[in-house]
């Protein structure tokens, strides 16, 4: 079976307010299916089974990357290589099942956009299919999709797995459908032997091999190549196939080639923008300036602590000022004054007497606070230190 698995994942931010509440383990405020468990992993999975079982829904339960899930809940495997990555069912009762395939990487502020090749999603597929008995196969993204609220989590652009077969418009992303279409085709065209043949595998050569779904009266072969850079001719059943880099061909009764992974045949699509409307004429654009604020007196809360950014304004905006009034006695030695501000929000600007001193930025993949040291200049007396304090989504 392939399928489709649409995004619905988030937690809702009252959750952040639970009192006591432990994200991703085995902690009574929070039961979530997560992969990061902690230390209370193994109780939180055999929880999360028996509650899931106990429910008596009448159909099967997975486990998305949960290699030791207890019976009978079916391990599964996410990924984007899971025909070579997958440890297989626990239990010999249990379907070989892909959950998730990424068909592309979500974009992140910062990084360079990561589409994935058409030929590389049909060669994950038909291993998975050949080398696992793959009886399902679900992609993530099959529809991309836009935010059109805010950000989905951190540093995560608003746009979201734009190169899937559907992109982020529900427009056709060619030629990925197309080559997709024809490797399902080429599948179904040989159900019957992959789901009641007898499988067998041997090597072809030192990167080549070949898997075989056979009945008494059809018969399906895979024939693999991990070499990506030859494109070496094998011989299977007394036949010769020359095998494209990395590729797989499927071949409809042990002897036809039906689909090549490499070989894209179906139509190539380009996406163009047109201007509907210039807007050049400097006259219809306006400017304002945003206040900085300086005036305690004004500010929402006031304290002698700091109060987490995601506590005071529950999700509801991404942006926090925090005000802070500094008595400034200078000294005779003539020193610097630093200011040196760490925090865990995404990017902080700062601000000393409602001017502009220095801004920081963290990233996905970066540590969790970010630091902030600027030489300030500060006047005699009483001094105001402004800090904006923005989160590019909410931590994941």
């Amino acid at each position: 079976m392939l399928g489709i698995l649409c995004s619905c994942r988030g937690f809702p931010f009252w959750l952040h307010d639970v009192p006591n509440i432990t994200f991703r383990t085995d902690n009574e405020p929070f039961k979530m299916v997560e992969p990061a468990f902690g230390s209370g992993g193994p109780r939180y999975v055999r929880w999360a089974a028996e509650m899931a079982v106990g429910l008596q829904t009448g159909v099967p339960w997975m486990m998305c990357k949960q290699n030791d899930a207890p019976d009978p809940i079916i391990n599964t495997c996410n990924g984007l290589i899971c025909g070579e990555t997958f440890v297989g069912p626990n239990s010999p009762s249990k379907p070989a099942l892909w959950t998730e395939n990424w068909t592309t990487r979500y974009p992140i502020y910062g990084n360079d956009t990561k589409l994935r090749s058409t030929e590389d999603i049909a060669f994950a597929v038909a291993l998975f299919i050949a080398r696992k008995k793959g009886s399902f196969v679900s992609y993530y993204m099959y529809h991309g999709g836009t935010n059109f609220g805010r950000f989905a989590s951190s540093y995560v652009t608003t746009s979201y797995y734009d190169g899937a077969p559907l992109d982020e418009y529900g427009l056709i992303w060619r030629p990925t459908w197309g080559h997709l279409k024809e490797l399902h085709a080429a599948v179904n065209l040989s159900s019957e032997p992959l789901l009641f043949g007898t499988y067998s595998s041997f090597s072809l050569g030192q990167e080549q091999e070949a898997h075989i779904f056979e009945t008494e009266l059809k018969c399906v072969a895979f024939l693999v190549n991990f070499d990506k850079h030859q494109s070496p001719t094998v011989v299977f059943r007394n036949m010769s196939f020359q095998l494209a880099p990395k590729s797989i061909s499927i071949l409809s009764e042990c002897r036809t080639v039906v689909f090549e992974t490499a070989k894209v045949t179906a139509q190539y699509g380009s996406r163009t923008a047109k201007a509907l409307e210039s807007t050049n004429d400097i006259h219809r654009w306006k400017a304002f300036k945003e206040p900085i604020p300086e005036d305690i007196s004004k500010a929402a809360y006031t304290g002698n602590q700091l109060f987490e950014h995601l506590s005071m304004t529950k999700d509801e905006t991404d942006y926090l000022w925090y005000i802070v009034s500094y008595e400034y006695r200078p000294s005779d030695d003539g020193q610097l004054v630093l200011l040196n501000v760490e925090s865990r929000a995404h990017v902080l600007h700062a601000f000393v007497n409602t001017e502009y001193v220095g801004s920081v930025h963290g990233s996905h993949d970066g540590p969790g606070n970010i630091i902030l040291n600027t030489n300030i200049s500060l006047k005699e007396g009483e001094n105001t230190i402004s800090l904006l304090s923005v989160m590019v989504g909410s931590p994941v």
